[in-house]
């Protein structure tokens, strides 16, 4: 990222920019920010975007080799190709020896590093991978944008938020807008704004509803269920989340008995540290025994579905009841 910011500030640039990874809103920025150094003045004539699979890539190599039209540069711009994780011999081949007038920037969410494509973009340009963003970096972040609205906020209200948002920053970013927006005429935002105001996020209403079941509240844990239904989730989907929540309670117990460290468990659990102190809360209830047994249940229920033996919405209705019944 920082040969990006570099070739941006100096005006030299290279004829291959790889953009890649899961955190899509930095990845946009960074496109969006190098097509604006390459074609300041917006010239559509020498500049092209393709998305998707299914490019013709003797097409492709033919714009490359036109000369931009009064220009010194053409720029192309290619998205979620599938180029760096399925064979692309013939454009591989043609990296090697790009026309000095020509940039490409390829954006995508998934690559093979072993791929001809990526050694080639490598070779001729620079790679750039945007990951997930630590909660600390989240939160100074976040913290910033407020900042410059005027606003202040408790660091156990900011952890609040991102609990509620998850750590997508153009998430995030929506999120933050919402709340400046709605605390117009104050300088602190609480966490009853982001209660009142912020959308919980699937995996994360998953998690209450996991907590509703920890607690044996068998109404609110249905309650959401059905919250969930109504806001057309699938069932299924409800199944793998809540299968998932459950393998994170027995891992955490697990690493937990091993002695690890809670900064340890989070980096392997890919959890904040302080969503990982609310898995271990809920995780408490359990013995491990039960814990692995509740694992097993989801992948039968899982099966069943899939064999036809049981309906989607009553198995995980069925497990939700049986998880969150009062012994």
């Amino acid at each position: 990222m920082k040969n990006i910011q570099e070739d941006i500030k100096t005006g030299n640039f290279r004829k291959a920019y790889l953009l890649y990874g899961e955190e899509a809103y930095l990845k946009q920025q960074y496109k969006t920010n190098l097509e604006k150094a390459l074609n300041p003045d917006g010239d559509t004539m020498n500049f092209a975007h393709y998305e998707g699979k299914g490019i013709d890539i003797r097409q492709l190599i033919d714009l490359c080799e036109t000369m931009p039209f009064f220009a010194n540069r053409r720029v192309i711009t290619l998205e979620d190709t599938g180029f760096f994780k399925n064979k692309c011999e013939e454009l591989a081949e043609y990296m090697k020896e790009l026309p000095d007038y020509l940039c490409m920037i390829f954006v995508e969410s998934e690559v093979d590093k072993r791929s001809r494509m990526y050694k080639a973009v490598k070779s001729c340009g620079a790679i750039a991978e945007f990951i997930r963003q630590d909660e600390k970096t989240l939160m100074r972040w976040a913290a910033g944008l407020l900042g410059k609205a005027g606003k202040r906020i408790t660091q156990r209200d900011m952890e609040l938020l991102l609990t509620k948002t998850g750590t997508d920053m153009g998430n995030l970013r929506m999120e933050l807008e919402k709340l400046i927006c709605y605390t117009e005429g104050r300088d602190v935002v609480t966490g009853g704004d982001i209660e009142e105001i912020c959308t919980t996020q699937t995996t994360n209403r998953i998690f209450d509803m996991v907590r509703a079941v920890t607690e044996k509240n068998q109404k609110r844990a249905l309650e959401l269920y059905y919250d969930l239904l109504t806001l057309k989730e699938p069932p299924m989907r409800i199944l793998f989340l809540l299968a998932r929540q459950y393998r994170q309670l027995l891992l955490a117990k697990q690493f937990t008995a091993s002695g690890l460290g809670q900064t340890e468990i989070a980096s392997k659990l890919g959890i904040p540290v302080f969503a990982l102190r609310n898995v271990l809360s809920c995780a408490r209830a359990y013995t491990v025994s039960e814990l692995e047994c509740a694992v097993e249940d989801f992948v039968d229920a899982e099966e069943a579905v899939k064999t036809g033996r049981l309906e989607d919405k009553l198995s995980v209705e069925l497990l939700i009841i049986k998880y969150s019944s009062k012994a």
